[in-house]
């Protein structure tokens, strides 16, 4: 079976390729990314306004788990893949030892750190003390999911490194599934304790995934088993090198989401923050198509780049930079043109909601380039050059996102604070493609 797998990424279609792998997980993950847009659908229609804007601000922090994961199923799947060609049997035992052991490291710091520290987290966003109340209510019982998601993010994306697909998608419909129906029937029967019960939901639909994936590797897998938990040092170098990357995005898209929060409660009040709250949640599920495909374009670019068919490199990215363009436009369009249908799905009131149509549309404004932006990152990660894709990150979300955001408000007032996240993204793609183009020339130089 990876025999035929490996000769399809070096023989078949670019296009082929893409509807066979990216487009069935686009829809299962988008089924699943549909869990956090109900939540937030569940709590603008059941919970008081005050408690959706805390639900709402924990988002960033619980990002930290996703960069977590991130890297770690990034990371494991690759050396997973790089094993399984070169049958390399010792490391394939090692993959899931070595990720249960940094899951349950990293889980229990993020766990044990975020309790501790979340007020002071919060008063540094700005909030006001009933939402920090709320949240900090909020978050101290969700983070508790942490070994739960860590371990089944992670570990899910291993499956599909067995080119499991479609049973990796399945399990995680789990979740979503669970979510969805678990969400309104405790914010209905747990009043009085509606934040936390929203946040039991949330654990209660991460633990039977989870126990099913760890079935999965105890009892199932012919491929990669679980005996031990227990670190090693050839292949946790090989798991952080490139991928940190993948994990930067995470990290910093946190900061990123929290700063937007703080300009928020700086220049707004109230509805504002709700909405705001609501346009990010929005915003983050626009991401997973995107961030799905760039999940199978790297298989495809790492197998031919490094078997030195970089003529099927290029073309390959040919393709994938159209169809990613178009899906990109798909998701931007209605955007554009729906807004207040889509706030509406949260929110009430028509008079605020149409205050913020033209937030949203300012914040949609350059949502076309993200297919391009994702493509870049994922081809240099894929080709392994991790300094290349750190830079990048760092570059969009730090070094220009953060002074844009706060300096813009203070010379075109608060509108100003959307207009920081498109005008980032236009500088950054082009300065991406100008690099992208680059290395496409010496890969050009090499076919001569």
């Amino acid at each position: 079976m990876q025999t035929d797998i490996k000769q399809q990424l070096l023989t078949e279609k670019p296009t082929k390729l893409l509807f066979n792998l990216s487009i069935p997980a686009i829809i299962g993950m988008l089924v699943i990314g549909l869990y956090s847009l109900m939540d937030g659908i569940f709590a603008g229609n059941i919970m008081w306004q005050v408690a959706m804007t805390a639900c709402s601000v924990a988002f960033p922090l619980t990002l930290l788990n996703n960069g977590v994961a991130v890297l770690l199923w990034v990371g494991s799947a690759s050396v997973l893949s790089r094993a399984i060609w070169k049958w390399d049997q010792k490391k394939i035992d090692w993959i899931m030892w070595n990720l249960i052991f940094w899951v349950i490291v990293f889980s229990l710091i993020i766990t044990v750190g975020g309790i501790i520290f979340a007020p002071h987290f919060l008063s540094m966003v700005g909030a006001t003390w009933e939402i920090l109340e709320l949240w900090v209510r909020y978050l101290r019982v969700l983070l508790l999911e942490s070994l739960f998601v860590n371990f089944m993010q992670s570990a899910n994306m291993v499956m599909r490194g067995e080119w499991l697909m479609k049973k990796a998608v399945l399990i995680m419909w789990w979740w979503a599934i669970l979510n969805i129906i678990l969400d309104p029937i405790f914010m209905y029967a747990m009043w009085e304790y509606v934040i936390e019960w929203a946040a039991i939901a949330t654990i209660i639909s991460q633990i039977v995934p989870a126990a099913i994936t760890l079935h999965y590797f105890l009892k199932k897998s012919k491929t990669v088993k679980i005996h031990k938990i227990a670190p090693n040092k050839d292949i946790y170098p090989e798991v952080f090198s490139v991928w940190i990357s993948a994990m930067l995005m995470q990290v910093l898209a946190m900061v990123a989401q929290s700063l937007l929060y703080k300009m928020a409660f700086k220049y707004w009040w109230d509805a504002d923050w709700t909405l705001m709250a609501v346009a990010l949640r929005v915003y983050v599920f626009s991401f997973i198509p995107l961030r799905w495909m760039s999940q199978w374009l790297q298989p495809i670019i790492w197998t031919n780049f490094w078997a030195k068919k970089y003529d099927r490199v290029k073309q390959t990215m040919k393709v994938f930079f159209v169809w990613w363009t178009v899906l990109a436009a798909l998701i931007w369009i209605p955007m554009l043109v729906f807004p207040g249908h889509i706030l509406s799905l949260f929110w009430t009131e028509a008079e605020i909601i149409q205050m913020w149509v033209n937030n949203l549309r300012i914040c949609y404004s350059a949502f076309i380039l993200y297919g391009i932006m994702i493509m870049i990152i994922t081809y240099f990660q894929s080709i392994w050059n991790g300094k290349i894709a750190g830079i990048m990150v760092i570059l969009r979300q730090l070094v220009l996102f953060v002074p844009a955001v706060v300096i813009l408000p203070m010379i075109f007032g608060k509108i100003a604070v959307w207009f920081g996240l498109p005008l980032v993204d236009f500088i950054v793609t082009v300065m991406w493609l100008r690099l992208f183009v680059k290395s496409i020339k010496k890969l050009d130089q090499q076919l001569i």
